[in-house]
């Protein structure tokens, strides 16, 4: 005989998450709201880039503390670049629209994933780290960590990432030549997937990463004290899965996992539709 799985009572599953009962039915407005004003944000700093946030809130006529508020919460901050020469390089890869940019605010998990990766020091060298992010619950699908940041680490978090969780519609990144790479852009769309990619020297429209960063490497801590690059892989699984599970997010109130498992429980959204304006 097959055992029924009992079913929680939403008294029952707040009980046992901690949390009040009524924090279990979610408003999808204000976030709605804010993803709306996440894109008026960008709009203004392609135009210009050194605004902050009182300037932005005077261009777009809205509270400079809920600019302020959504600014920090998708990790949007100016461009400010001082002194540094570019020089012009031949470039024969395509580069891809900015989806995000174009969609309603995601409802449910694989609709939009942000990739980026970061150089960590490691006893006077550097490795790179590779994430990627499902911005509706905010929660890191993939990860790769390796001594050389060629296109095999980008492909192996997405692969990492796809394994684990399925695929996403649509895959944003910058234009980071691992991004733009054929090898790279070739096996994404062989799935399905739409890229997405930020414009040049627009580094807020893929600020869910750089947000992300900013805290894991201070949650991470020293990572010289480890002596081998195994003993940091670890540190890093160990902490990618308190931030995934346990750490709250500021912007979803709660750790990640328990912002999907909660949604679940009320009313299933994975099956609500995301759209795109063509």
């Amino acid at each position: 005989m097959i055992a029924k799985t009992k079913v929680l009572s939403k008294k029952e599953l707040a009980k046992k998450q901690g949390i009040s009962r009524s924090s279990l039915y979610y408003q999808l407005k204000m976030p709605i709201k804010d993803w709306h004003l996440k894109n008026r944000i960008e709009t203004v700093l392609k135009e210009n880039p050194s605004y902050g946030y009182r300037r932005i809130a005077l261009a777009l006529n809205v509270n400079h503390k809920r600019t302020f508020r959504v600014m920090k919460e998708n990790g949007i901050k100016p461009y400010r670049r001082r002194g540094k020469k570019f020089r012009k390089t031949k470039d024969s890869a395509r580069v891809y629209p900015n989806l995000l940019q174009q969609m309603e605010f995601p409802l449910r998990i694989n609709a939009a994933w942000a990739s980026d990766f970061t150089p960590i020091s490691f006893h006077g060298k550097l490795v790179y780290l590779a994430t990627i992010m499902d911005i509706f619950n905010r929660k890191i699908v993939g990860w790769c960590l390796l001594n050389s940041h060629a296109v095999q680490l980008t492909l192996t978090a997405l692969m990492n990432a796809i394994e684990k969780y399925g695929r996403p519609e649509i895959l944003h990144s910058d234009q980071g030549s691992e991004y733009k790479s054929k090898i790279y852009a070739s096996f994404a769309e062989s799935l399905g997937i739409r890229l997405s990619m930020s414009k040049k020297a627009s580094p807020w429209e893929n600020g869910y990463q750089e947000s992300f960063y900013s805290q894991f490497k201070v949650d991470l801590g020293d990572q010289n004290r480890f002596k081998t690059l195994g003993e940091l892989a670890v540190a890093i699984y160990l902490q990618i899965y308190y931030y995934n599970n346990q750490r709250i997010h500021t912007k979803l109130k709660m750790p990640p996992a328990l912002f999907a498992e909660r949604l679940r429980q009320p009313a299933d959204l994975t099956t609500n539709y995301v759209s795109i304006k063509v």
